[in-house]
């Protein structure tokens, strides 16, 4: 049969159906009872679900009075919703002593059935190269976390577990095979796709791996530089033995090239000209803090530390979540557009802020402090309650000395 005539299901990463070349689409979105029945029949497609069974899938925990009569509804309306997605005319939903089953004439290929298939497969090859050809096939299907908008259904979530672990499974084995062997362009494409769909299971190791197997060690080393600054900023930790050894190893090859001031100079720029405070990561403002406290111990120059803290508008910490996720995102750019170019600031925890600024006074600190909630507050008036200062001198800090702590309607 021709392509065209096949109904390709994709339930990785995603739901969708394509029939030949085009996208079905249907009014109802995936999380509804009647879509919901599609891709349970479409999943259970070689044995079919008994109507009890599906019954509870769909409406275990709605508590109906009537659920037999809640399923017929839901078949009619597939049934119909099928016939209005332009799909060829046929029954779909066949039931045989009890049992709802797909009826289609129409060939139907589905990306996690064929990747289970290719895994079994596998599993039972005995020739080395040709198991690993059935596993990258089986990857290249694989583009994310089974069925993701019914993750809340506990059939969804049980598969969606088996479902990784094999990919798990099977990456590390062929990323491995690929390492011995230094396939480090395969591994390269693997690990990379793998780092974009799970960005915090570390698969960015293989990626630097391939990168300086392939001799592209300062790609290697922005990728490093890339996923440490991920793993602190979002979960405020440190990435794992095997990448730190990475870097040291990057960093002793990178040191060992002889390279022209001007190629230097252009790698320590800037990529892009900013307006603004210079926003860095944790460990770099550290540096940064230490560096300009050995400066001003030369010349005298006032620096000062200002912390931001969000609080709940009464002084007290603000519980995690959505609403302190926003408000810190728009501090964040709050501090960039109040301060100048030379002033430098970092995120030290969900709801705080640090900020170094340079060449000022006590009184600057407070117009700074100001500033910085007149545009945090543009768009939400009783934000201006919400933040609370603490500011001292480099000097201060070093010696102990009294600092200065305000709320927002006391700075000025």
């Amino acid at each position: 049969m021709g392509n065209r005539e096949v109904l390709r299901v994709q339930m990785f990463g995603g739901f969708s159906i394509t029939y030949g070349d085009r996208l079905v689409t249907f009014r109802k979105n995936a999380a509804s009872k009647s879509m919901q029945l599609l891709q349970l029949l479409l999943y259970r497609k070689e044995t079919g679900v008994p109507r009890r069974e599906l019954i509870e899938l769909l409406y275990g925990r709605g508590g109906l009075s009537d659920p037999s009569n809640n399923l017929r509804v839901a078949v009619h309306r597939l049934r119909k919703q099928m016939a209005e997605a332009g799909l060829p005319e046929e029954e779909y939903i066949k039931i045989e002593d009890g049992v709802y089953c797909w009826s289609s004439s129409t060939p139907c290929a589905i990306d996690a059935l064929e990747f289970a298939g290719l895994i079994e497969k596998a599993r039972s090859e005995t020739n080395q190269e040709k198991r690993m050809e059935l596993q990258k096939q089986a990857l290249e299907l694989y583009q994310g976390d089974f069925l993701p908008k019914l993750s809340g259904e506990d059939w969804v979530l049980l598969e969606a577990v088996k479902y990784k672990n094999e990919y798990e499974e099977t990456l590390q084995e062929v990323l491995s095979a690929q390492s011995s062997t230094r396939q480090f362009e395969d591994m390269l494409q693997l690990a990379t796709a793998a780092s974009d769909l799970y960005p915090f299971d570390e698969w960015q190791s293989y990626k630097i791996e391939a990168l300086m197997g392939m001799g592209r060690d300062e790609e290697a080393l922005q990728v490093y530089q890339d996923t440490t600054r991920l793993f602190f900023e979002e979960l405020g930790i440190q990435p794992s033995e095997r990448m730190i050894e990475q870097f040291r190893e990057m960093s002793r090859r990178i040191k060992n090239i002889p390279r022209a001031i001007t190629d230097i100079k252009g790698g320590l720029q800037e990529k892009e000209e900013e307006t603004g405070a210079y926003y860095c990561s944790l460990p770099s403002f550290i540096d940064g803090y230490r560096i300009i406290r050995r400066i001003i111990e030369r010349n005298g120059q006032s620096v000062y530390l200002m912390l931001c803290t969000l609080t709940d508008g009464s002084g007290n910490p603000m519980e995690g979540g959505t609403k302190l996720n926003h408000m810190s995102e728009e501090l964040k750019q709050a501090i960039k557009r109040s301060l100048r170019k030379g002033d430098s600031y970092t995120q030290y925890s969900i709801n705080q802020f640090l900020i170094l600024l340079i060449g000022t006074n006590e009184e600057n600190c407070r117009l700074v402090s100001d500033r910085i909630t007149k545009n945090f507050a543009e768009d939400h008036r009783y934000w201006k309650n919400c933040i609370e200062y603490y500011v001292s001198s480099v000097i201060d800090v070093e010696c102990g000395a009294s600092r200065i702590s305000f709320r927002t309607g006391e700075a000025g």
